[in-house]
């Protein structure tokens, strides 16, 4: 063993990924009352995805003022907050999207929580952003499309709304430039909350409750574009947690890089346990052999990766896939916003992470599960002048094919972060 030469590498997640650290300027919370004495500190450092950042203001039944005054006075909750992405999702650092006139704070987080479940936003109080974007439809909606007041429908398939922290331009095909200019887009979509911007903030600011915490977190009150902030800090913090690939990667990694040297361990301590734990985690969070195989085919011969690329499983991009452009007046997707021509079809990569929890699929909706998807791209798409160079025949065989589902269903699904759905204004 002694000729044996060990490279020091970490492959334990906990250990491999740096901290994220995000911190940023506020205004002051303005003056409601004498601060709370009995405050609890609070660490301005979190993993999102873990805790209780988005389970609101403890208690139970509507939201009552005093208790919205008891906790925007606690300066605690005002704290510019240092966020570090779950295991996993960290890989998508170097995308970590917070505008620096828009840092977070739990004050911020849990204002937009209540709005974003909040169907007053609507003209009609039946319509909130959660309609299309429910936590218990895997943050998007399991209809073929959006539904809004009066019961419109719009023509595309409701995007999810988690891990949008590590993406700016939002929407199917990007024209919205930040999550803040995406919230607020809907308020004043005639199909979907049919609103306007003005009798929105008058309503809000109408609600003694918003406009206390309006007050509080932000210099000039209620506005459209402080709805769309406080709005955007929720949202951000909806991140996918670890799933089993996040756990499976780096002790295959492991294996590959020390495969000559597996049976030694025993004479390198510091790497056995490393080995060990990789193996402990793994057995914590496995995924069955049809998945592991899903895996390779994900990186390999189905080719996956081309554009479900990085930490979050998307390369932000914009492809055409060939997907509603048999119609005789197709969807065009990116090319609305920008007129080119390369852009015709091209719609932007969704995240393959907990892809399984958001049925049906594609930006119109018209696939309704998972296989029909891998046979969509099996086939290469529909052939149009503008489909993307990335979309080739895969000549799958069956069992690759449910290798291929089995991987997204348990490789790529990890839990959402606690949320409390209620608890909005009286």
């Amino acid at each position: 063993m002694r000729n044996r030469v060990f490279r020091s590498r970490c492959f334990l997640p906990q250990a491999c990924f740096l901290a994220v650290a995000v911190v940023a300027t506020t205004a002051a919370p303005s003056a409601l009352a004498e601060p709370s004495t009995d405050a609890k500190p609070m660490s301005n450092q979190v993993v999102l995805g873990e805790g209780d950042l988005l389970t609101g203001i403890p208690g139970d039944g509507p939201l009552t003022v005093d208790q919205i005054k008891a906790w925007v006075t606690n300066p605690e909750v005002h704290k510019e907050l240092e966020v570090t992405l779950p295991v996993g999702l960290d890989v998508a650092r170097a995308n970590l999207s917070i505008p620096e006139d828009n840092p977070m704070t739990r004050a911020k987080i849990e204002l937009g929580r209540q709005l974003y479940f909040d169907p007053r936003l609507s003209s009609d109080g039946t319509i909130s952003c959660a309609s299309c974007h429910d936590p218990d439809q895997g943050y998007g909606a399991n209809t073929q499309f959006g539904v809004g007041v009066r019961d419109q429908e719009g023509n595309r398939n409701s995007p999810v709304a988690y891990n949008r922290i590590v993406s700016t331009a939002q929407f199917h095909d990007g024209r919205a430039a930040s999550l803040e200019e995406q919230a607020v887009g809907p308020i004043e979509n005639p199909i979907e909350m049919g609103n306007n911007h003005s009798t929105c903030v008058e309503c809000l600011a109408a609600i003694p409750g918003y406009k206390v915490q309006f007050d509080a977190i932000f210099s000039d009150g209620v506005t459209i574009e402080n709805v769309g902030k406080a709005l955007a800090t929720f949202e951000r913090g909806i991140v996918t947690g670890p799933a089993p690939y996040d756990f499976y990667s780096p002790l295959k990694k492991f294996e590959e890089t020390f495969a000559d040297d597996l049976e030694y361990l025993d004479e390198e301590p510091e790497l056995k346990e490393q080995y060990d734990a990789l193996k402990a985690a793994y057995a914590k969070h496995p995924m069955s052999k049809s998945a592991e195989r899903g895996m390779e085919l994900t990186f390999g011969k189905a080719n996956c990766t081309a554009c479900h690329a990085g930490g979050n499983f998307s390369d932000e991009q914009y492809h055409n896939l060939g997907v509603g452009m048999d119609a005789e007046k197709p969807d065009l997707g990116r090319y609305e916003v920008t007129k080119q021509d390369k852009d015709r079809g091209a719609f932007k990569t969704p995240t393959m992470r907990n892809v399984a929890s958001s049925p049906p699929y594609m930006h119109d909706g018209s696939q309704a599960t998972l296989e029909e998807v891998i046979e969509w791209y099996d086939r290469g798409g529909h052939p149009n002048p503008w489909l993307s160079d990335k979309m080739k025949k895969l000549d799958l065989s069956e069992q690759e094919k449910a290798d291929l589902v089995a991987f997204m269903v348990e490789g790529l699904t990890g839990d959402f972060p606690m949320v409390e759905q209620g608890r909005l204004p009286e």
